[in-house]
Protein backbone atom coordinates (compact mmCIF):
# COMPACT_ATOMS: atom_id res chain seq x y z
CA UNK A 1 0.00 0.00 0.00
CA UNK A 2 2.34 2.53 1.17
CA UNK A 3 4.71 2.36 -2.20
CA UNK A 4 1.28 2.32 -4.28
CA UNK A 5 0.69 5.76 -2.29
CA UNK A 6 3.88 6.73 -2.50
CA UNK A 7 4.01 6.37 -6.50
CA UNK A 8 0.40 7.94 -6.91
CA UNK A 9 1.68 11.10 -4.62
CA UNK A 10 4.48 11.08 -7.28
CA UNK A 11 1.67 11.51 -9.73
CA UNK A 12 2.73 8.50 -11.42
CA UNK A 13 -0.14 5.88 -12.11
CA UNK A 14 -0.83 3.19 -9.53
CA UNK A 15 -2.77 0.46 -8.71
CA UNK A 16 -2.05 -1.32 -5.14
CA UNK A 17 -2.37 -4.99 -5.31
CA UNK A 18 -3.88 -5.93 -2.04
CA UNK A 19 -4.59 -9.52 -0.97
CA UNK A 20 -7.93 -10.40 0.29
CA UNK A 21 -6.60 -11.57 4.00
CA UNK A 22 -4.63 -7.59 3.81
CA UNK A 23 -7.44 -5.45 2.47
CA UNK A 24 -8.73 -4.39 5.80
CA UNK A 25 -5.29 -3.15 6.70
CA UNK A 26 -4.91 -1.48 3.26
CA UNK A 27 -8.22 0.68 4.13
CA UNK A 28 -6.58 1.46 7.45
CA UNK A 29 -3.04 2.36 5.39
CA UNK A 30 -4.61 4.69 2.63
CA UNK A 31 -7.12 6.39 5.00
CA UNK A 32 -4.56 6.93 7.44
CA UNK A 33 -2.19 8.33 4.96
CA UNK A 34 -5.05 10.61 3.54
CA UNK A 35 -5.45 8.78 0.46
CA UNK A 36 -8.68 6.57 0.81
CA UNK A 37 -9.36 6.04 -2.56
CA UNK A 38 -5.83 4.92 -4.27
CA UNK A 39 -5.92 2.39 -6.69
CA UNK A 40 -6.49 -1.03 -5.61
CA UNK A 41 -7.29 -4.39 -7.05
CA UNK A 42 -7.79 -7.71 -4.36
CA UNK A 43 -5.66 -10.67 -5.25
CA UNK A 44 -6.38 -14.18 -3.31
CA UNK A 45 -4.27 -14.82 -0.23
CA UNK A 46 -1.75 -16.56 -0.69
CA UNK A 47 -0.06 -15.50 -4.09
CA UNK A 48 3.46 -15.68 -3.33
CA UNK A 49 4.76 -18.76 -2.89
CA UNK A 50 2.23 -20.65 -5.13
CA UNK A 51 4.46 -21.15 -8.25
CA UNK A 52 4.86 -19.69 -11.39
CA UNK A 53 1.74 -21.22 -13.04
CA UNK A 54 -1.09 -19.89 -10.14
CA UNK A 55 0.87 -16.22 -10.12
CA UNK A 56 -0.24 -16.13 -13.81
CA UNK A 57 -3.57 -17.48 -13.40
CA UNK A 58 -3.98 -15.08 -10.90
CA UNK A 59 -2.39 -12.41 -13.18
CA UNK A 60 -4.63 -13.25 -16.32
CA UNK A 61 -7.22 -12.78 -13.92
CA UNK A 62 -6.69 -8.80 -12.80
CA UNK A 63 -4.93 -7.56 -15.11
CA UNK A 64 -8.61 -6.22 -17.17
CA UNK A 65 -8.95 -3.98 -13.60
CA UNK A 66 -5.63 -3.18 -13.42
CA UNK A 67 -5.97 -1.40 -16.71
CA UNK A 68 -9.58 -0.14 -15.27
CA UNK A 69 -7.84 1.37 -12.32
CA UNK A 70 -5.03 2.83 -14.36
CA UNK A 71 -7.28 4.58 -16.43
CA UNK A 72 -9.35 5.91 -14.04
CA UNK A 73 -9.28 9.78 -12.88
CA UNK A 74 -8.63 8.76 -9.18
CA UNK A 75 -5.41 7.77 -9.82
CA UNK A 76 -4.00 11.12 -9.90
CA UNK A 77 -2.58 12.25 -6.58
CA UNK A 78 -4.65 13.08 -3.88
Amino acid sequence: MRDGINIARLGIPAVCLVTEDFWAQGDFVALSVGMPDVPRVQLPHPVAGTGEVNMRAVAETIVDEILDRLASPKTAAA
